[in-house]
């Protein structure tokens, strides 16, 4: 199973911006990326993804402040999150989809997960 790493989370103030990077330990070209997120009594939800094909996907909520980005040769995915509000805090995650979902979204379309890196807007 492919392992995965975050890193770039930390704390910063409304507005600012914040560049969450995942590696993974293997091969990721033809799998799907997603960023999820969990805050505090909440359930894990979906942000965005970015497909084989190099489609992305968004969550509503993101209203285009949001790009997810791969680099196949480097087996990475970056995920750029601009113009932060507090209600962005959370524990993101990434995840990987080798599976043949044409659209993954959900929590169970996924099958390596990373530890989370913990995401804080505050003034």
């Amino acid at each position: 199973q492919v392992q995965l790493e975050e890193s770039g989370g930390g704390l910063v103030q409304p507005g600012d911006s914040l560049r969450l990077s995942c590696t993974a330990s293997g091969a990721i070209s033809r799998g799907a990326m997603a960023w999820f997120r969990q805050a505090p009594g909440k359930e894990r939800t979906f942000v965005a993804a970015v497909r084989g094909s190099g489609r992305r996907d968004y969550a509503d909520f993101v209203k285009g402040r949001f790009t997810i980005d791969r680099d196949n040769a480097k087996n990475t995915v970056h995920l750029l999150m601009n113009n932060l509000e507090t209600d962005v805090t959370a524990v993101y995650y990434c995840a990987l989809s080798q599976g043949s979902f044409s659209a993954p979204r959900e929590i169970d379309d996924f099958d390596s997960w990373g530890q989370g890196t913990q995401v804080t807007v505050s003034s």
